[in-house]
């Protein structure tokens, strides 16, 4: 079983546009290219992780995730970086499209679209990490049994503190975070 890097997608890969589908608006957030590089160069999977819970709540339809998708994997090319899956939790409780008004465990604080990559990648998730830049993405890496990294980039606003809540390391921007999780691997590879 492998490591891997799990990626929230708004705020962390991508710069923060709310709701947006359009791939057209989509752009790396700083750092994530230089990220990415690393990445490939540490030959690890790459999972992007993301809520989208637009769907449930109407804005856009499930769909369009399909070439949010595609863009995602575009940008990781031009870095040299294969993402190996992305996973969407278009859920919410409040949502007012039935099907997806719903409370399920694949909607970041927990733990399931993580768990699910793991099973389906044969996935080391104690030696994994989660990269996100609010505390509910460091909460379900945690709930994973991931180290997560958390981007202090200003997206997190409630600060609603907690064990599960308080990140291993954090970062300035996701080549910051790339650097730490890299020198975390080395330094336990030296250790073994």
């Amino acid at each position: 079983m492998k490591p891997a890097v799990f990626l929230d997608k708004d705020g962390t890969l991508l710069d923060d546009v709310p709701y947006n589908v359009d791939p057209h608006k989509m752009r790396l957030a700083p750092g994530a290219f230089d990220a990415l590089v690393a990445f490939a160069r540490m030959n690890v999977p790459i999972i992007v992780i993301s809520n989208q819970s637009g769907v449930a709540l109407g804005k856009f339809d499930e769909s369009a995730l399909a070439d949010v998708e595609r863009k995602l994997h575009e940008l990781a090319a031009e870095a040299g970086a294969k993402i190996a899956a992305v996973y969407w939790c278009p859920h919410h409780p409040q949502g007012t499209v039935r099907r997806f008004a719903l409370t399920c465990d694949c909607r970041k604080p927990a733990p399931g679209m993580i768990q699910r990559a793991a099973r389906e990648h044969g996935l080391d998730l104690e030696r994994s990490w989660f990269v996100g830049d609010i505390l509910d993405d460091i909460e379900a890496g945690h709930r994973a049994g991931c180290r997560a990294v958390l981007i202090d980039n200003g997206n997190e606003t409630v600060w609603q503190r907690g064990p599960l809540r308080e990140p291993d390391a954090i970062a300035k921007d996701m080549f910051d975070a790339a650097r730490i999780i890299e020198r975390s691997w080395q330094a336990t590879e030296l250790a073994t």
